[in-house]
């Protein structure tokens, strides 16, 4: 078994909080896995997303990416991933080329590389007629895809999602749902976190649920539906993780 994704016995708090975000989570992801990662608000999903990605620093527990140690990461590490954050991700005075010109020389590719990989993208994700404009101008379902394009400039080998489609249309959803399985196809490990559940019934192949910091469940959700006596994710969602409200605090 080849993982892509190792993490064991990860915990963390931001300063001046009182409890861990994320307390001793051990993970497996299978490289060419689509992974999902799901639960209430609150429960250490985008922090969990901004360890793996390097945006935060931890100090207890490990995180491996393709047997490569994290904690202990060189410019080499930064090319096995690409991250696409639920916030846009790019230069909003800046054009798609420009945009993607500027993260390409960010990841350390060549020049020839960033103009094959530019062209290609904006071809396949449907951009090449905007691709000089301000991307500002842009609908919600445009950034969206214009932040995507960023996060797999480098053809990463695991690609990280935090609600890659919130606020866009049922067209453009499908359309970047349809272009991350064939990345997974071509390759890519997927680890995906978003509150579409029925989106995500379609695109992962395992999933797991956390919530106040912990993984409280993680199998194919086949095998967990059938456990749980469940119709589905949505109803899984709420036997694990409870109906009570999960925005009320300020």
């Amino acid at each position: 078994m080849s993982l892509a994704l190792e993490i064991n016995e990860l915990s963390f708090r931001y300063p001046q909080q009182a409890k861990d975000c994320l307390t001793h989570l051990s993970l497996q992801v299978e490289a060419g896995e689509r992974f999902g990662l799901f639960g209430p608000n609150g429960a250490g999903k985008t922090t969990l997303m901004h360890l793996l990605s390097g945006l935060v620093s931890f100090t207890e527990g490990s995180i491996k990416l393709a047997g490569h140690e994290l904690k202990h990461k060189d410019r080499s590490i930064n090319n096995l991933f690409g991250f696409v954050p639920q916030d846009f991700s790019f230069y909003q005075e800046l054009s798609p080329v420009e945009n993607l010109h500027f993260f390409g020389a960010w990841s350390g590719l060549s020049k020839q590389k960033i103009k094959t990989r530019t062209e290609e993208l904006l071809e396949t994700l449907n951009l090449t007629d905007v691709k000089d404009k301000p991307v500002s101008k842009f609908s919600g379902g445009m950034k969206r895809r214009v932040n995507l394009a960023i996060g797999v400039i480098n053809k990463p080998s695991i690609l990280f999602l935090d609600e890659p489609t919130v606020g866009v249309d049922i067209q453009t959803r499908h359309a970047i749902i349809d272009y991350l399985k064939q990345l997974n196809q071509n390759g890519t490990t997927l680890f995906y976190t978003s509150h579409q559940l029925h989106e995500a019934e379609s695109l992962c192949t395992k999933i797991a649920l956390m919530d106040e910091g912990r993984l409280i469940a993680c199998d194919t959700l086949s095998n967990l539906l059938l456990k749980h006596n469940a119709l589905n994710l949505e109803e899984l969602f709420l036997t694990l993780t409870g109906k009570a409200y999960r925005d009320s605090h300020v």
